[in-house]
């Protein structure tokens, strides 16, 4: 529990027992009933994020007991622990999956089971002399054992006067199933060799000789099936913050007493000084105090330049020390990190979300009340007009028989697997049903420029040569004594050398100039390549051409290095983040889909806005921070805009989660990979496109998958409430309509991405 401002606290609550968002909104609406109380649910997440006044008399013990008195278990999560290699604990996979077991258990029962009792049913051949007690015999289990969470949480629905999706379900099988027992004992249905003729006749019965075990046993596993790969989906919603945290050190050198000596990175404490060799991760934020060196900061910070550092600068944790050795002192550990508060800003962004409520669960928030009324409603009429009790009790049944949601626990998984298999063959990832819903509203797409827009790793762009210098020759002699730097830059400049000079000679002396560049003799030539300064200390100037060169290439935001040798200064080098050959294009089919780009980076503004110049973005916002990206999101937000960001660093994490549609490349780190709602697996900008219309087109299956299955309930209802319910029409509908479900699901495999 943490003290926010004076008088209030915050907590979070692990919250179990959810079963769809539904339940989310039902424990958020009692928890903000309570006298200054401000609480978010999430439903991905299992988890409450709430601020109460503390003044009101208002306890995390009252919290708590609310949330169990709507029906569900509330607890405070226990802390994070330091992962201890070798230890006795489960792991969070492991958990995760125990969580999932019981689920997967009455899935596979279900299965196994409700395939034969459906066989029989529908197809007369099958129908042996006892086959009805035999179908009785094996859909009792998938009733009782694998239905039992849709009939637990429509008690705990009941208790509460809601309705959702699992009180239909609940309805009606046990309806279909009770009335399948009474028609089996009581009415002629058990008699031996009784059979379903396949016969598509509209007449009033009694109900006495119908069974409806096959629409019991197969709701039930068809939800079911639904529900696990749902469930599996959801497991991951924190991976995000796992996935930051772990991108930390997780031992460190710490020097104490004049010794050095290996610790885990959870005991450091302010104060301590600790070594970074060439090479390592730092291990947490801190103050350099010996050494020099480039630190690569690009996956927290966007910059796509290595900043030099040196003694008196700051660092920050889980930055890695490209260069020299360094000693830092240790000024901020453990939660107080900047790594950790990115993880944080990540957290706070996905419960901040509103949880997407499936739509599912939307119509039968309406739909349940009314099927249950017109169950009672035709029972009374029936009752009314003197037609007997088990011609009502028929009818009434058969209204609740035939508004059992078949087709629509088909609905979503189908069109999702089918869309997120297509997906997957171009290079799409989509995580879960709930993400579709916001690519039809998203008209602005912000895009990260580091590693999303361009390569992320810098490249030889252009070499200058002085009048009389061969471009070969400077390719050869900056290479190979760049080749022995470990700078990013240096090697940047040997891995394009090589790739147009060829084979680069081996350097006869080297040596490393911290902060100004390297200097050598390679082939018999005294070869200096760095920065201008480091030409002036050895007496060379640059001549004009190169000057302007040099001059022009910095305004535009590249850098660039100046390389001289035996006395003389022959070239400039020009090093940048290269731009992605198909960025260009992706700009464009993005705008076809009536987006808005917008360049968000952590990058200077030359560069950005030279980029942008490139691709074809009209508006730039350069030089911010990651908690500044989630900021840039929620004011774009606060316009009214719907927001879709693409990124790749654990600096866009964030801005990923807080947006309204996440994609993440997935050529950049898990933190942003986790934190996105949609992942393109190549890398390549143009898959973004794909996506949008993969999704859109997907979501709009769902749509229809959703309105076919419903006004098939819809229109057999007043058959059944006639008293004109066929159980061979009744299952010949729902065999139909599943079959209509799948087939308009599968016409997504012929998605095609955008010619490229």
């Amino acid at each position: 529990m943490t003290t926010t401002t004076p008088g209030t606290a915050q907590v979070e609550l692990a919250i179990g027992g959810m079963t769809c968002a539904s339940c989310a909104a039902r424990i958020e609406k009692k928890l903000n009933r309570m006298d200054g109380v401000e609480a978010t649910v999430n439903y991905a997440t299992e988890k409450a994020k709430v601020t109460f006044g503390a003044d009101a008399g208002v306890s995390v013990a009252d919290l708590i007991a609310t949330v169990e008195a709507t029906g569900y278990t509330a607890e405070e999560p226990a802390p994070p622990k330091g992962e201890t290699p070798g230890g006795d604990g489960p792991s969070d996979e492991e958990k995760a999956d125990e969580e999932l077991r019981p689920l997967k258990q009455r899935l596979i029962t279900a299965v196994a089971l409700a395939v034969p009792v459906i066989a029989m049913a529908m197809v007369p051949a099958l129908q042996i002399e006892y086959w009805q007690w035999l179908s009785l015999t094996l859909a009792a289990p998938v009733v009782v054992y694998a239905a039992w969470p849709f009939h637990k949480a429509a008690w705990t629905n009941a208790k509460h006067g809601a309705a959702t999706m699992d009180t239909l379900i609940s309805v009606g099988t046990i309806a279909a199933f009770l009335w399948s027992l009474w028609a089996l004992f009581f009415g002629t249905a058990g008699t031996p060799g009784m059979t379903h003729p396949f016969e598509f006749t509209i007449a009033r019965t009694d109900g006495a000789g119908n069974i409806y075990l096959e629409a019991a046993a197969g709701v039930t596993a068809f939800i079911l099936a639904g529900r696990y790969f749902e469930a599996r989906s959801k497991r991951k919603a924190g991976a995000a913050l796992k996935a930051l945290m772990q991108l930390g050190a997780k031992e460190v050198t710490v020097i104490r007493n004049g010794r050095e000596t290996t610790v885990p990175t959870s005991e450091l404490q302010v104060g301590d000084r600790f070594l970074v060799r060439p090479g390592e991760k730092i291990a947490t934020d801190g103050t350099v105090v010996e050494g020099s060196s480039a630190v690569d900061a690009s996956m927290l910070t966007g910059e796509s330049v290595p900043v030099e550092v040196s003694a008196g600068d700051s660092v920050t944790g889980a930055t890695l020390n490209a260069g020299g050795r360094l000693v830092v002192e240790a000024t901020r550990v453990g939660a107080d990190t900047q790594l950790a508060r990115m993880a944080k800003l990540v957290e706070d962004a996905q419960n901040g979300k509103a949880a997407a409520q499936r739509l599912a669960d939307r119509i039968s928030a309406v739909f349940v009340p009314i099927v249950i009324a017109l169950s009672l409603g035709t029972l009374g009429f029936w009752l009314g007009t003197g037609q007997g009790l088990t011609a009502a009790f028929t009818a009434a049944v058969a209204v609740l028989i035939i508004a059992c949601p078949c087709a629509l626990g088909l609905a979503t998984p189908t069109a999702l697997m089918v869309g997120t298999g297509r997906g997957a063959q171009l290079g799409i990832l989509i995580k879960g049903p709930e993400v579709l819903e916001t690519t039809r509203k998203v008209d602005t797409i912000v895009l990260d420029k580091t590693g999303t827009v361009t390569t992320g790793r810098m490249t030889l762009i252009k070499v200058h040569t002085a009048a009389g210098t061969d471009e070969t020759d400077v390719l050869r002699l900056a290479g190979a004594l760049e080749h022995s730097s470990e700078h990013p830059i240096a090697q940047a400049v040997a891995t394009g050398a090589a790739a147009k000079a060829g084979t680069l000679p081996t350097p006869e002396d080297f040596a490393n100039i911290p902060g100004l560049g390297v200097q050598g003799v390679v082939e018999g030539h005294a070869v200096l390549v760095g920065r201008e300064k480091l030409l002036e200390e050895w007496a060379m100037e640059l001549p004009a051409s190169l000057r302007a060169a040099k001059e022009a290439a910095e305004k535009a935001g590249k850098t660039a290095i100046a390389v001289a040798w035996d006395g003389e200064a022959r070239a400039v080098l020009e090093v940048a983040d290269a731009v992605k050959e198909t960025s260009a294009e992706a700009i464009r089919r993005l705008k076809g889909l009536g987006l808005t780009p917008i360049l968000l980076t952590g990058d200077n503004k030359a560069v950005a806005e030279a980029v942008a110049a490139e691709v074809g973005i009209g508006e730039v916002i350069a030089e911010v921070m990651p908690q500044d990206k989630v900021d840039v999101v929620k004011r774009l937000q606060a316009e009214g805009r719907s927001v879709a960001m693409v990124g790749d660093g654990v600096n866009d994490a964030a801005a990923l989660a807080q947006a309204d549609l996440g994609l993440a490349m997935g050529t950049g780190t898990d933190a942003a990979i986790e934190a996105g709602d949609l992942t393109l697996v190549r890398g390549d900008l143009r898959a973004a496109a794909d996506a949008i219309r993969l999704s859109r087109r997907t979501l709009g299956t769902i749509r229809s998958n959703l309105f076919w299955a419903f006004a098939y309930n819809v229109a057999a209802l007043p058959l059944a409430a006639a008293g004109l319910l066929n159980p061979m029409i009744a299952g010949a509908a729902m065999a139909f309509s599943s079959v209509f479900v799948v087939g308009n699901s599968l016409r997504l495999r012929g998605f095609q991405a955008a010619d490229k």
